[in-house]
């Protein structure tokens, strides 16, 4: 167990590391963007060596969300790892939003990114004065069904929900799914109407935020990271879209927004 823990991390560090180089976000910039849209963020939070970047990113967009209601709520990925715990390890984004629905969450604040084992787990939130269990707080925050999963593979059953068959699916969830055309075109709609987009790779996980050109008119997503603010983006990514459809295995984002 413990050498395909490490397996697993090496994996999501070279897949980043990839990310990094290839979507010019390396130490040294190897484009000039410029930002089309860009949609209000949290903080940027750093998983450090945990697993939980399907946490942090479905978390995000979920944060992102809320600002743009006028709300604000800062979540604890880490909260979701200690309950996933429980039940396996690596996971995706369906997985928080199930976690949530069985456990809840709690605020960023009581249980942040250097939260170690022996800090207690929350059993209350307390916000504006009133007490809730981390049950009813994540049901204030995401509502049941508020999300939906996606997913493009040709060779299934197209507007049918289908078993994503990736080993980090191991809850065996079952997505929609969309011809790639199709679903690009809703999913850059929605970002134009400002909705954040949870994207997910075999790799790794983060939230899609935003919008941009190179110096060449090409087409890129920006995405927020969770691996700190190091970087020359201050830890987001700019991606290619040619990349980013290419890579992705599944998406999320409120069934409200995928029907714009």
């Amino acid at each position: 167990m413990e050498k395909k823990r490490i397996s697993n991390y090496a994996l999501c560090i070279i897949y980043y590391a990839l990310i990094l180089l290839l979507a010019g976000c390396s130490d040294k910039p190897q484009h000039t963007f410029t930002n089309e849209l860009l949609l209000p963020m949290t903080p940027i939070k750093d998983q450090g060596k945990t697993e939980l970047c399907w946490a942090y990113a479905m978390l995000a967009t979920i944060e992102t969300e809320h600002l743009l209601r006028g709300d604000s709520v800062n979540l604890s990925p880490q909260y979701l790892g200690r309950m996933l715990k429980r039940e396996n390890q690596r996971a995706m984004g369906q997985t928080a939003l199930n976690l949530m629905a069985r456990y809840g969450v709690v605020g960023y604040d009581v249980m942040p990114d250097d939260a170690t084992d022996d800090l207690p787990t929350p059993k209350n939130v307390f916000l504006l004065g009133a007490r809730y269990t981390p049950l009813e707080f994540a049901h204030s925050v995401c509502a049941p069904d508020e999300y939906i999963g996606l997913t493009s593979i040709p060779d299934s059953p197209y507007y049918k929900k289908i078993v994503v068959p990736v080993p980090d699916n191991w809850e065996k969830n079952r997505l929609l799914n969309v011809p790639l055309d199709t679903l690009r075109r809703r999913i850059n709609h929605a970002l134009k109407q400002r909705h954040p987009v949870c994207w997910e790779s075999a790799g790794h996980a983060m939230a899609i935020v935003g919008l941009a050109r190179d110096e060449d008119g090409r087409p890129y997503y920006i995405l927020k990271n969770s691996w700190g603010t190091k970087g020359p983006h201050n830890g987001l990514v700019y991606m290619s879209a040619s990349r980013l459809w290419r890579d992705m295995i599944a998406l999320y984002l409120t069934k409200e927004a995928y029907s714009l």
